[in-house]
């Protein structure tokens, strides 16, 4: 038997060279996308909206499938995990934020509490996979989160707060980190492409159902809602999910959910060139603590 590795196929472990792009260009896509919701989440409901994505996503996974000829997973069992993942990211944190939102959930204290997943996702993958922080990195875990609160906490009413929108959040945190957990355990090894129809389509299908259950499914087809939704389904769930999968296949799961942190300042940011929405001092300094926690993460 002739164990000679492929030399024209280098090592997993081995990131290829344009990587060094993938986390700014990450961070920006994704925070990108708490501004898709809100501009879109007026004009349909959450699970009906959804589904409309899932749907276009897939459209355009299965033309690429087919023009480049990917390969299917070759058992039910990876295709079952692969699904598994695909609900846990999708189905749960997607839907969870957006069904937030809908319920007025100010978008300061879903960031708040997305902001923890890259802690919860440091503590599990110690148990799961075995991979420890340094004492440097736990202190970048804690100025990534002292960051967060820097940008999000002066935005938060707290008697503004219900107790739906609050659970849709937290679901929403636990569905995006084991998302990844399970994503990097059980379907590091698929191709990306068919593994992307499997996960859109199974997404697509409870959320309909969910739409059928619980919505009216009225859509009000604005110019802005065809923007988001075409933005929300091309370059969030093709661009940054994307992104978001092969970092986890070349990196430590803790490294590459840090970059989490940066996202609710980027989101102000934007929120501020888009919306004229205040852009204070603690939003920049919440950005800067939060940069230097993420790089003391990702420090190898």
């Amino acid at each position: 038997m002739n164990t000679t590795a492929n030399p024209a196929k280098p090592p997993r472990h081995l990131a290829p060279d344009w990587l060094v792009l993938a986390p700014p260009c990450f961070v920006i896509l994704w925070s990108s996308g708490f501004i898709g919701m809100r501009l879109g989440a007026p004009y349909a409901e959450p699970f009906t909206f959804m589904a409309l994505r899932m749907a276009i996503v897939v459209a355009i996974m299965l033309l690429v499938v087919r023009v480049f000829r990917a390969p299917w997973p070759s058992n039910h069992m990876a295709v079952l995990h692969t699904a598994i993942a695909g609900l846990l990211v999708h189905a749960t944190y997607l839907s969870g934020v957006l069904y937030a939102i809908s319920l007025n959930l100010d978008l300061g204290c879903i960031a708040l509490i997305a902001g923890l997943q890259p802690v919860l996702s440091a503590l599990t993958s110690r148990l799961l996979f075995g991979e420890r922080l340094r004492k440097m990195q736990w202190l970048g875990m804690a100025l990534g989160l002292a960051g967060v609160l820097l940008v999000v906490a002066p935005r938060i009413a707290i008697d503004e707060i219900g107790v739906k929108p609050l659970v849709a959040a937290t679901i929403a945190l636990f569905g995006i980190t084991f998302g990844t957990l399970y994503q990097k355990r059980f379907c590091s090894d698929l191709d990306m492409r068919t593994s992307g129809v499997i996960q859109f389509s199974a997404t697509g299908i409870v959320l309909f159902a969910f739409a059928a259950m619980f919505e009216t499914r009225v859509i009000n087809w604005t110019p802005q809602f065809v923007f988001a939704l075409g933005w929300l389904a091309m370059v969030l769930s093709l661009g940054a999910i994307s992104l978001l999968y092969v970092m986890i296949r070349h990196g430590a799961t803790s490294k590459v959910t840090s970059l989490f942190f940066l996202t609710p300042a980027v989101t102000a940011l934007m929120a501020y060139a888009l919306f004229d929405e205040s852009l204070t001092a603690p939003t920049l300094a919440g950005l800067l603590v939060a940069a230097v926690g993420v790089a003391l993460v990702s420090k190898n």
